[in-house]
């Protein structure tokens, strides 16, 4: 389906701009409230049913709050229910992805080299596999392993490698990336939608009957949210990760994704610990692991030299093979019928421009095969070998 270039860059923008506005929020209330979870205190004057309180200070006031274990005997008029956060994530997530990836699926999403698909066909894979993956981890959590926290941990982890494992082996690259921040924001959204606030609703409709609510629908409710938060952290690195090919073109960028997952979680424990003043003896080791692990994914992700065994390249052609594969694109005036204007300014006019950009053509074309978008132009690996050493001899 063909958009107007122009108008669907304004579209982009402002879906994009909403979902980190929503985005923004829902993170910011998640991490809050877990975080004031860890700060509750035991109180020798606390009312029947408080689990704990926490006296905080911000902008200049004092706020004293209290924790129900399930709910007070009596619910104020003016309660504030936090979904909508949530539920504007997702929905401006998932139109944003029909906007980038499935509108122009030829280009973002399909690779010819992964695998032939065509555009309905990578589409509804995508969507068929957001609402699997949500089935899947509902089941699990709803399972006798869902009972026991490590392993429930260790099952979602490996359900997410499986995801990122398959995406990687269907999708494009940096479809495959999008597509497990999207699958993993997808179980996030859902816990909210289809767990979280429906506990809630059944809680204050016992209240209002004048009954006791069961208390496993707030238990079931803290482990769902508790998973958000672990999952916050990583679904944010793929979202901000299609631009770096390094990452995204990586042959083995389901392993990435699996160090990624643990770094994030990793993260996600340190800061909460740390805001609530727990002691860096007992919290710091986890600042040690996230060093190492991130010292794995840069070692994982080393580019490897591309070998060219033919005779020198010479910068005629060179600037051939650009002009012929990248320049619909990058040029003052792109023949390709999704772009506009040369992305980020760069066009391919001259050697010059070349030497000017080889260290960017070197990473997104020669160590990866990012570009192309989609390789609609098909070049080939002895054409990026072929740009390798001429890079390599400048």
């Amino acid at each position: 389906m063909n958009v107007d270039p122009f108008l669907a860059e304004w579209l982009n923008i402002l879906v994009r701009w909403g979902h980190l506005v929503a985005g923004i929020s829902w993170i910011g209330t998640s991490f809050y409230f877990v975080a004031l979870d860890l700060s509750l205190r035991k109180a020798a004057d606390m009312p029947l049913g408080v689990a704990g309180e926490a006296w905080e200070v911000h902008g200049g006031g004092f706020y004293h709050v209290r924790k129900y274990l399930s709910a007070p005997a009596q619910l104020p008029p003016d309660l504030i229910w936090f979904k909508w956060e949530a539920y504007l994530t997702w929905i401006t997530g998932f139109v944003l992805m029909i906007l980038q990836y499935y509108l122009a699926a030829d280009v973002y999403l399909v690779d010819a080299n992964v695998l032939a698909l065509s555009n309905v066909q990578a589409i509804c894979i995508s969507v068929a596999s957001l609402l699997v993956g949500w089935f899947i981890y509902d089941a699990l959590c709803r399972s006798p392993i869902g009972q026991h926290t490590g392993w429930l941990a260790f099952s979602v982890y490996v359900l997410i490698l499986l995801a990122a494992y398959g995406y990687s082996h269907v999708f494009s690259g940096r479809g495959a990336f999008i597509h497990v921040g999207a699958f993993v924001g997808t179980m996030m959204a859902a816990n909210v939608f289809a767990i979280i606030i429906p506990n809630q609703r059944k809680i204050t409709a016992s209240l209002l009957k004048g009954e006791t609510p069961d208390p496993k629908y707030g238990k079931i409710g803290k482990q769902r949210s508790t998973h958000n938060t672990f999952l916050t952290l990583p679904v944010l690195f793929m979202m901000t990760s299609n631009h770096y090919a390094l990452i995204t073109g990586h042959p083995q960028a389901w392993a990435v994704v699996g160090l990624i997952v643990l770094i994030g979680g990793l993260g996600r424990y340190f800061l909460l610990r740390h805001e609530v003043g727990d002691d860096m003896a007992e919290i710091g080791w986890a600042v040690a692991v996230i060093g190492m692990l991130l010292a794995g994914v840069v070692m994982l992700t080393q580019p490897k030299t591309v070998a060219y065994t033919g005779a020198k390249v010479t910068d005629a052609e060179a600037l051939n093979i650009v002009q012929t594969r990248c320049a619909t694109c990058h040029s003052a005036a792109p023949t390709d019928d999704t772009i506009k204007q040369a992305p980020k300014g760069i066009m391919f006019a001259s050697v010059d421009d070349l030497k000017k950009y080889a260290k960017q053509i070197e990473t997104q074309a020669v160590s990866s095969s990012a570009m192309p978008l989609g390789n609609k132009t098909h070049m080939t690996p002895e054409e990026r070998a072929k740009l390798g050493a001429w890079i390599a001899a400048q």
